[in-house]
């Protein structure tokens, strides 16, 4: 006989592992025994030669869908006198800690949810090893039960039994409970309980009303996304006049009644993540027109929780509608809702009713959000699902570091040598609700993860809010520039060292010489960057206002260049406000230098009529790009590269005249996106001309620009250049605090 110590690393936690393991054990006659270790699980197991070698050939092969094995080690050791393989209790040791995401409900149990003569039967809280809830329960590693949030509901005989014995489908699975013994529902501030909590809300949804509803990671505010008048009632609750709303839709059939959807899109929408994908709308269906105004595409999810798959379905007299509202349940700019406290302080004067339960949520995950980008996704916001998965990042350190993140989306980053475990969303920390949301997430990940950082990567603007929070943790600081770190996150998802020509696109980011940055050519590395150009700098009168109020930033750029003759027949603003700003820019009155990318977005969608204000972040860019979507090829508008910045004048002024002359807007917009597609490249030529570079990495938050970033792409390709871009972090400032640990992996000298 022979005896094997095997070290299984990667997601072997709450995905059924242990279990499977057993099974195995018992079907190649082996003897031994399974550890939840906390880093990792380890197996001793004994047997003839051929079959340790045909169990770690089923291990390998066969492990649980929803597992991850990142590394297997295996050792010799003396054979012990044993007769079965068992399962022992954790034991807790320090090593890289993988914490398996929440994973959404498995077919199994969806056919167990509606199955008359099982005991789970219309049970809200179904779950096994292969589904339910995982980091937005737990309270520590290893993953146990009395670890998590439902150590709250003692397991009844019968659960009791499927948890303990390793025939049944919920061996080991530690949020096990039935209609006895789990969590209940209940609608908030009432007696109404159970299914009548259940039915209480259909019944509310098919009445027009709005139903905030607790989910997995969070509340959702819920509606009817078929009826135009609730979603118009909801938006004007939630002070969200444009903005999309996600809807979830009952089954992919009702997702290809409403939209173009791909196989490879489908393969991801019935995932076990069940991410929001953004997908093209049908024109005739039933999605009233207030889901996603002047958009093309809609953003759509499967339901991933047992609630709400009973939301739409179930067993009385209601026809509940088949596409329901599903947005994070929050006021503007907080974060999501995780406790009935939470609720009543903030969605009172937002819905109707509030469907809730009594299983605590440790940890928010907002739902992630995916676009669709060369037949791939894009990541628009990493959480639900897949945070806080690492990335493997291409330096290693011993040192701990905590990446704070950006003020807008922000999400942070812990780090364990090599691995780089970012945090689900937690939301823009402009409102203090939000910063205190960061400061209890960043406690708990360093709990659960074991992590306790050397040193804080922060952005460089002293009035961000996560620059004030990294500088009160009372640890080493290590300051990075926004765009840099944009550039970093970029190598760091692609696994790439040493120089690049970075690309970082974007509206606000503070500058080394105390501008706003936002259109930026690097030279750079791990390590260090140049400066090499930027897009021609024009000024924003009246600061941050000018990224709300979009004509500023055209006013600026048509006083600029010369062109405010023009300015009456475009229709900017009035002639006092305009009298006012000329007043500001002319002698330098709270105006500050831009570079920016996503204002020039800003004021070219002015300048086509297409809007004068954000009502939300990007709304005007947005616009123009959907319009772009429309338009066709037309004469290009002229790129010209000057001491080292791409010239807007000439571009300006040919795009203002063909607008008057009455070319079509969606003609010219795309035109626009042609021609800053043709100037970045025409940059990057000139910077692989100057230091022989031939990788460009591209991010920012305009790089989810699909028109210009396919645009861009090509031709940088048909040039010679090797492109990456983001693929599964965002471009946006949810992936920039990757780029920040990344750089203080690399640079251990920083901070000390």
């Amino acid at each position: 006989m022979e005896r094997i110590r095997i070290r299984v690393f990667g997601i072997v936690q709450g995905v059924g592992f242990r279990p499977f393991v057993v099974r195995i054990a018992h079907a190649n006659a082996v003897t031994g025994t399974v550890t939840n270790k906390g880093p990792y699980v380890e197996i001793f197991v004994q047997g003839t030669a051929a079959q340790n070698e045909a169990f770690i050939h089923d291990l390998k092969i066969k492990a649980p869908d929803r597992s991850m094995i990142l590394k297997i080690e295996t050792e010799p050791c003396e054979p012990i006198d044993e007769t079965d393989f068992t399962i022992l209790h954790s034991m807790k040791v320090k090593g890289d800690i993988f914490v398996s995401p929440d994973i959404a409900i498995c077919p199994t149990c969806q056919k167990e949810l509606y199955g008359p003569a099982n005991r789970r039967y219309l049970h809200p809280f179904i779950n096994c090893t292969a589904c339910g809830p995982r980091l937005t329960i737990l309270d520590g590693m290893p993953y146990d039960r009395e670890r998590t949030s439902m150590k709250e509901f003692p397991m009844c005989p019968a659960c009791e039994y499927e948890y303990t014995h390793e025939e049944t489908r919920r061996y080991h699975a530690q949020p096990v409970c039935c209609n006895e013994c789990g969590p209940e529902l209940y609608i908030m501030d009432t007696d109404i309980r159970r299914d009548a909590a259940l039915k209480t809300c259909r019944q509310a949804l098919c009445d027009g009303r709005i139903a905030a509803v607790k989910g997995i990671g969070g509340f959702h505010l819920c509606c009817d996304a078929t009826n135009q008048e609730t979603v118009m009632t909801l938006r004007r609750r939630k002070t969200r006049p444009f903005k999309p709303l996600a809807v979830m839709m009952k089954n992919m059939d009702v997702v290809r009644r409403e939209c173009e959807v791909s196989p490879a899109q489908e393969k991801i929408l019935t995932g076990a993540q069940k991410p929001i994908l953004l997908l093209k709308k049908k024109p005739n269906g039933k999605l009233c027109r207030a889901i996603a105004p002047d958009n093309p595409y809609v953003g759509v999810m499967l339901p991933y929780a047992p609630v709400q798959m009973l939301l739409f379905e179930y067993p009385d007299d209601l026809q509940t509608p088949d596409c329901l509202v599903m947005t994070s349940a929050n006021p503007k700019g907080a974060p999501i809702c995780r406790t009935d406290e939470d609720v009543r302080e903030n969605l009172m004067s937002i819905c109707d009713l509030v469907l809730s339960n009594n299983r605590r949520i440790r940890l928010r995950a907002d739902d992630s959000v995916m676009a669709w980008f060369d037949d791939k996704p894009m990541m628009i916001r990493r959480s639900r699902g897949y945070a806080p998965l690492p990335a493997a990042v291409p330096v290693q350190t011993d040192r701990k570091i905590l990446g704070i993140g950006g003020e807008l989306k922000n999400t942070f980053c812990l780090t364990n040598k090599d691995l780089f475990y970012l945090s689900p969303y937690i939301g823009d920390l402009s409102d203090i609700r939000s910063v205190e949301a960061l400061r209890q997430a960043i406690q708990r990940m360093e709990d659960l993860l074991e992590i306790r950082p050397d040193v804080v990567a922060c952005d460089l603007h002293p009035q961000y809010n996560s620059r004030l929070v990294a500088h009160d943790l009372g640890l080493p600081v290590v300051e990075i520039q926004h765009h840099y770190a944009h550039v970093l996150s970029c190598m760091a998802e692609n696994q790439l060292s040493g120089e690049v020509i970075g690309i970082a696109m974007d509206g606000t980011g503070y500058g080394t010489d105390q501008t706003i940055w936002g259109g930026e050519f690097f030279v750079c590395d791990e390590h260090n960057y140049t400066r090499y150009g930027s897009i021609e700098p024009f000024v924003l009168p009246g600061g941050d206002r000018a990224a709300v109020e979009c004509y500023r930033p055209a006013v600026a750029l048509l006083h600029q260049h010369r062109l405010m003759d023009q300015a009456a027949a475009l229709h900017l603003c009035d002639a006092g406000t305009q009298d006012v700003l000329c007043t500001m820019i002319e002698q330098h009155i709270h105006t500050i230098p831009t570079t920016s990318v996503g204002r020039l977005f800003d004021a070219v969608s002015a300048i086509l009529g297409l809007r004068l204000t954000n009502t939300c972040e990007g709304e005007a860019s947005m616009v123009l790009e959907f319009t772009a979507m429309q338009g066709h090829p037309s004469d290009p508008l002229p790129v010209k590269i000057k001491d080292h910045q791409l010239m807007v004048k000439e571009m300006l002024q040919a795009l203002v005249r063909r607008h008057l002359d009455g070319e079509p807007a969606a003609d010219t917009a795309l035109a626009f996106h042609h021609w800053l597609a043709q100037g970045i490249a025409a940059m990057c030529r000139q910077i692989r001309e100057a230091a022989a570079l031939k990788r460009v990495c591209i991010s920012g938050g305009c790089a989810q620009n699909q028109v210009l970033l396919h645009q861009l792409k090509e031709q940088l390709t048909k040039d010679g250049f090797a492109v990456y871009t983001h693929q599964m972090i965002p471009a946006n400032d949810g992936g920039i605090a990757l780029g920040q640990a990344y750089y203080a992996a690399a640079n251990p000298e920083k901070g000390e």
